[in-house]
């Protein structure tokens, strides 16, 4: 069977915001704590996480201890670099990955095991959920991909990539969830934790 690894973008500067957004509060834990749950209920094998900004205070606060750890010291030039990083530390043997943005912390498991299903079924190149307000993340990339992926570079991930092949992607059925929404600004972070309040009541 196919190995699809799981990789977890977590090392932006958080500029907009003033302060690492991977560690701000979520129902008493940190937001990239919960994206590292919802990873680590899916079939993906292994995980790892790229850090950068802040990496020695989430290493201290964010519990990694099954998750391979890889370090982006050029991580101010952009997400591009992580993505780099990442494809260059996963071992031959990796067929496609899982491209997560540590601060989605709403992602649904369910979502990156269908991903994981459709490309082991039609071997799709790329792999995108679409839900109700359109396409969204996580977005698995091929191993076929991977060199090209590797050359995209500014403050970006696989956005040129899937735009250049957009013939090939194959598009999975989320429309019963909600497009999972990142944290750039307070105003963004306010909305999660609304979210996230309106989950745990329902």
């Amino acid at each position: 069977m196919s190995r699809i690894a799981g990789v977890i973008l977590a090392a932006g500067s958080s500029s907009r915001l003033g302060e690492p957004k991977q560690l701000l509060d979520l129902g008493g834990r940190p937001v990239l704590a919960h994206t590292l749950a919802a990873v680590r209920q899916t079939s993906l094998d292994p995980l790892a996480i790229v850090l950068g900004h802040a990496a020695a205070e989430i290493e201290q606060r964010v519990d990694l201890r099954d998750v391979q750890t890889i370090h982006n010291p050029d991580y101010q030039s952009g997400q591009s670099s992580s993505i780099r990083a990442a494809l260059a530390a996963l071992s031959d043997d990796i067929d496609g990955v899982v491209f997560i943005l540590g601060d989605q912390p709403l992602v649904e498991p369910a979502v990156i095991d269908r991903l994981v299903r459709a490309f082991r079924t039609e071997d799709a190149p790329i792999v995108q959920p679409k839900y109700h307000e359109g396409r969204g993340n996580p977005v698995l990339i091929a191993r076929s991909l991977f060199s090209e992926l590797a050359e995209v570079t500014g403050d970006t991930g696989a956005r040129p990539l899937i735009q250049r092949h957009h013939d090939a992607v194959r598009l999975v059925d989320a429309t019963e969830f909600s497009r999972p929404d990142d944290i750039d600004t307070r105003e963004d972070y306010e909305n999660i934790l609304r979210e996230f309040a309106a989950r745990c009541d329902a």
